[in-house]
């Protein structure tokens, strides 16, 4: 059944026509979907729909379920390739629009690691406090429902789901249709590598050696860079405390000052024992407060603070500061935003490196993030290394299970799929093949990884001393939507055409009326011998009817014959200009006399980012 908070949420939002209209059932399965032209009905979500997308927002339940089984899709974005990437959160306050921010965090995060996916994200509306078969039950619903979507949406893990869940998803719907499997599946295992950690670290490394080329902006004017930088990790989980193992063994004179989780912080300039934090973290979760206690008691504390306010640990000082917690709005002039901390308030730091998601779409939240760069970057003289830009490691790790193809021999054979102890037996007795392509995947992954992360940050930099009017957020953007402008110049017909209607010479005016109707196209193509003959508009049958033509005229009579067309590697622009120049709105895709397809200039619209090419391709 749909969740109670999803009906509720839906029904205050969309017309009662609309959900009618656009509802549609698969046996127990329903669907309520909406693209970039729905911009009236997506702003009721919440969605503010702009040059990159979204592409598709979709509403999806099963009603059949005596759980509670639904949630949103959101495909923002696929310039870049098909299909979109990102991951399933689970949580109950799930919405459209905050589905949609993550979403768009991934369309920019996947073009920033030079992956060629686009960028989306899903979103189980689900209670705390399911038990584990609860749990397991709900995501093998939201995994029948995903399959309709597998050609343009690839799932991982997020907040409230993980790598074992991926596997439920593999068992269900094949083994390429979840990314960021265990590794008994060729999986990459994300969060116990520490991939987006990882990310954090090389970003750091790579500023290191790219921030003394600040020194021409007037707020970097007296940097200097210490031998053993500091680090404050804000949050000590999946990813902070990953973080701070990855920074002892690339870094290991860099000292981790500071660190917060859900118990408060600690601090000591000395430097944290980040190998005993890290233990305690994989054993017991929580660290701060129960360390704190223990060299207490034992009369160890020395020069170590605690604080039973994580967020304070953000008012000390350090050369570099990592936010990981699961906190958009760690930093902010304005305090009735809450963020964990106000600039007037913070530290001194030199460098933010966001190992959390940060990014929104959102033109408020836009707004705030550059005020508070203004004060943080201009007036201080922070660099601020945009999430995006440096916590890509995860999904980086995650595209190799797709980049790397699985071989046909490691795919679950169709008649397991859905049994779990059958694939169990199946997935041990080639257990040694997919270990193999499991260290494959992470091999390709780290040096994936490496190149991208580190070529960022230069571009980063580069994008900063040439004008020095440009925030980092803005550098960022623009760093991964040229990316996306670049690979969009490189689409051609074969890649946006739709299908094209045709006739044969011998058919009516009348049978060419009734299809163009029934068809909902600008254009019919009429073909003799398998071969474009010409093509039928609503403007011929007009013409025609006006004359007087009778309805069983042959269209051979009445049909265009001189047809504007493309080849099926046209480039976007090319094919605008021959729409343009012969004021048409459509065209046929013929290769050797065989129509393949339609481009017109409404789904070049609505498939192509034409005002991208325009403004980002130099």
């Amino acid at each position: 059944m749909i969740p109670s908070r999803m009906y509720n949420y839906l029904r205050e939002r969309l017309p009662e026509g609309v959900w009618n209209k656009r509802l549609v059932r698969e046996g127990s399965l329903s669907f309520i979907e909406f693209d970039s032209t729905d911009v009236e009905q997506l702003a009721r979500l919440g969605i503010e729909v702009d040059a990159l997308g979204p592409y598709r927002v979709v509403c999806m339940w099963d009603d059949a379920s005596p759980l509670e089984i639904g949630g949103y899709l959101i495909v923002d974005n696929l310039a870049m390739g098909k299909p979109s990437m990102g991951g399933i959160r689970m949580l109950p306050e799930v919405t459209p629009a905050a589905i949609h921010n993550l979403a768009r965090g991934m369309t920019l995060k996947n073009a920033a690691a030079h992956l060629p996916y686009g960028g989306g994200k899903s979103g189980i509306v689900a209670e705390h406090g399911l038990t584990a078969e609860q749990h397991g039950e709900v995501l093998r619903g939201w995994a029948h429902l995903l399959y309709r979507y597998r050609e343009i949406y690839l799932p991982g893990p997020d907040v409230g789901t993980n790598d074992s869940d991926m596997k439920t998803i593999a068992i269900e719907n094949g083994i390429d249709h979840a990314l960021s499997k265990p590794a008994d599946l060729g999986g990459n295992r994300i969060d116990q590598l520490g991939a987006a950690a990882g990310g954090t670290v090389i970003s750091l490394q790579a500023l290191l050696e790219e921030l003394p080329r600040l020194k021409v902006l007037p707020q970097f004017a007296n940097l200097e860079i210490p031998d053993e930088p500091t680090v404050l990790i804000q949050g000590f989980g999946a990813v902070g405390a990953h973080a701070a193992r990855i920074l002892r063994e690339r870094l290991p004179q860099a000292k981790v000052t500071g660190v917060s989780d859900a118990a408060g912080y600690l601090y000591d300039e000395t430097g944290l024992p980040v190998d005993e934090l890290f233990e305690r973290w994989q054993k017991d979760g929580i660290v701060t407060r129960p360390y704190f206690l223990e060299k207490s008691a034992d009369g160890q504390a020395g020069t170590l603070k605690y604080s039973s306010q994580p967020n304070d640990l953000l008012r000390e000082s350090a050369f570099c500061l990592i936010p990981a917690a699961p906190i958009a709005n760690y930093l902010d002039i304005d305090p009735a935003s809450r963020p964990s901390m106000t600039v007037d308030r913070m530290g001194r730091w030199v460098v933010s490196v966001e190992g959390a998601n940060t990014y929104s779409p959102d033109p408020v939240r836009k707004a705030a993030r550059a005020r508070m760069e203004q004060a943080v970057y201009r007036q201080r003289g922070v660099l601020i290394a945009t999430d995006y830009l440096v916590n890509s490691g995860g999904v980086i790790f995650a595209a190799q299970e797709k980049l790397i193809q699985t071989p046909a021999e490691l795919s679950i054979p169709q008649e397991m799929l859905g049994d779990r102890a059958a694939v169990d037996g199946w997935l041990t007795a080639h257990a040694a093949e997919f270990a193999a392509l499991a260290e494959q995947r992470r091999a390709a992954g780290e040096n994936h990884r490496e190149d991208a992360l580190r070529r960022n940050m230069r571009e980063l930099v580069d994008l900063l001393i040439t004008d020095s009017d440009t925030l980092p957020c803005q550098a960022a953007e623009r760093i991964s939507v040229r990316r996306i402008a670049f690979r969009e110049s490189g689409r051609t017909a074969i890649d946006l055409m739709e299908p094209l209607p045709t006739l044969t010479v011998d058919c009516s005016l009348q049978e060419a009326a009734a299809k163009l109707v029934a068809a909902s196209s600008p254009i019919l193509a009429v073909t003799s011998g398998g071969e474009l003959a010409g093509v039928i508009t609503e403007w011929d049958i007009t013409r025609a009817t006006a004359q007087g033509a009778p309805h069983d005229k042959p269209i051979a009579e009445v049909m265009t014959r001189n047809v504007v067309t493309c080849a099926p590697d046209a480039a976007i622009l090319d094919m605008v200009r021959l729409l343009e120049l012969h004021k048409i709105s459509a065209m046929p895709v013929v290769e050797n006399g065989a129509v393949r397809g339609m481009v017109s200039a409404d789904l070049l619209a609505r498939k192509s980012l034409l005002r991208l090419l325009q403004s980002q391709i130099e």
